[in-house]
């Protein structure tokens, strides 16, 4: 899961490079203010958890694994998924309802720094 991790964090940080960079140049001008800022707001979730992701894998390579430290990554990598994803999907389509499906992936992002916090208190 360590792998994972650090995996995942290393390419949700290159993915979100890209799309950052494709939203402010090849999106300006076609996309709307509030669409842009959507997209802008699912760049910056995206980097936050690929460095949580990071933070994770680091962590865990310290010692800190367990069943936390797994929930903490599985929450972080779908939750990262869904709800930048979404937001995304959202932004370049302008399908409003997708944004029905955004919170599911931050209750996993809550979760997954829950699951991140359980064994650093409990320690």
């Amino acid at each position: 899961m360590t792998q994972f991790a650090l995996a995942a964090g290393s390419l949700y940080g290159l993915i979100g490079v890209l799309l950052g960079a494709f939203g402010a140049h090849a999106l300006a001008s076609k996309l709307s203010a509030d669409l842009q800022a959507i997209w802008h707001t699912a760049v910056q979730y995206q980097f936050y958890h690929a460095l949580a992701l990071l933070a994770v894998g680091l962590l865990a390579r310290q010692g800190m694994a367990g069943a936390s430290m797994m929930t903490a990554t599985v929450c972080f990598a779908l939750g990262t998924l869904i709800f930048s994803g979404s937001l995304y999907v959202l932004a370049f389509s302008g399908i409003r309802w997708l944004g029905a499906i955004t919170p599911i992936g931050g209750v996993l992002l809550i979760v997954g720094w829950a699951a991140l916090l359980w064994p650093i208190v409990r320690s």
